[in-house]
């Protein structure tokens, strides 16, 4: 384990944007309900209610194919402006405990409340109120994962959901990591746990047991992640502030197109003016330095260029375009996305300096 011994939560709010949807509008309560999917043949699911789960839907599933599970399934449009919004408040409660707090979407995030002086500085029972405020307050619920480490909250606040939590003391700590499922452990795929089964490798105890150099030559990376791990090995701390390294904007289409003014009206009309304005309100202020196009053809592959471009210029997309359609085959196309790479910050801020001491000057 890390020397320094800190307290984590991870909240995790329960099938959030759903449970939103129904909060507002209480004739949803008991129906299986998902959100999205508003285009019955090419949408996809954004999340469901514990209702619809039963029958197997999921989040990222396809609209048509949640529809053949459950025929009675309740499509509900999402409202991205209030979810933002209730997300808004849920962080003013976390503010109360801790300043500490790092976002991981808009209904999850870690907390370190290590030296946070309320409630005896117990997480256990911060974890507990930050709870019962957002359900007094806000009418939803909150399931959360209380450890001294950063992947063993995660893996806990999934633990007694929906609307419960799991402490993991530090006495607990190497039990409870021997017997988690590889599978648990956030960063192991689909892929890479097919792999690891293939090597006999199920729990973290097999990971323990296993020989590391032979780990680390299989498994590279993954394999020093999940040794370090599987000892209580997690130094990472909650990361306040986090580089925004890119700004992306794509549209998945009712139906396919396939010739090249189709995809540049989409570009000229919807994609750049949308992007233009995302990068206006991008804070804080930093130049672009690459451009990109990404296409995701109707068998599903998907395919994406970059080229480094010092500034947003609608008409360096125009070459982008046709060297990303020399990858057609003749398929058609169910998605287009533009994007753009910022300076690091840090060059942003360095550069920030000179010019302020040029003007002095």
């Amino acid at each position: 384990m890390s020397e320094t011994l800190r307290k984590f939560i991870h909240i995790d709010m329960d099938c959030f944007y759903a449970a939103v949807e129904m909060r507002d509008n209480p004739s949803y309560q008991g129906k299986p309900l998902a959100v999205g999917g508003s285009q019955r043949q090419r949408g996809v699911i954004s999340t469901c209610n514990y209702e619809a789960r039963k029958f197997g839907i999921r989040s990222a599933m396809p609209t048509s194919q949640a529809l053949k599970l459950c025929p009675d399934l309740l499509l509900v449009p999402g409202r991205m402006s209030v979810y933002k919004q209730v997300s808004k408040q849920i962080h003013e409660i976390f503010r109360r405990y801790t300043s500490l707090i790092e976002p991981l979407s808009l209904d999850e995030a870690y907390l370190d409340v290590t030296d946070c002086p309320q409630l005896q500085n117990s997480a256990t029972l911060i974890a507990e109120a930050i709870r019962h405020d957002i359900w007094n307050e806000l009418h939803l619920t909150a399931s959360a994962g209380v450890a001294p480490l950063k992947f063993l909250a995660k893996i806990a606040s999934d633990m007694n959901k929906p609307n419960g939590q799991f402490v993991v003391a530090p006495s607990q700590v190497q039990s409870v990591i021997d017997e988690l499922d590889l599978g648990k452990i956030p960063g192991v795929g689909k892929v890479s746990l097919e792999k690891l089964h293939k090597a006999n490798l199920y729990t973290c105890l097999d990971i323990r047991n296993s020989d590391h150099r032979t780990l680390l030559m299989k498994f590279g990376r993954l394999g020093a992640s999940l040794w370090n791990k599987s000892h209580g090995i997690d130094a990472r701390e909650v990361v306040v502030e986090r580089e925004r390294k890119s700004i992306g904007v794509e549209r998945t289409f009712t139906h396919n197109i396939k010739q090249y003014q189709e995809c540049w009206q989409v570009i000229e009309d919807k994609l750049y003016p949308e992007l233009e304005r995302r990068l206006s309100t991008a804070k804080p202020k930093r130049n672009v330095i690459k451009q990109g196009i990404k296409v995701k053809f109707s068998d599903f592959k998907q395919t994406t260029i970059e080229h480094v471009h010092n500034r947003l210029e609608l008409d360096y997309f125009k070459q982008l375009l046709v060297e990303v359609l020399e990858r057609q085959q003749g398929r058609e196309i169910r998605l287009l996305g533009l994007n753009v790479m910022l300076e690091p910050l840090e060059n942003s801020r360095q550069l920030s300096m000179f010019e302020e001491q040029d003007e002095q000057a």
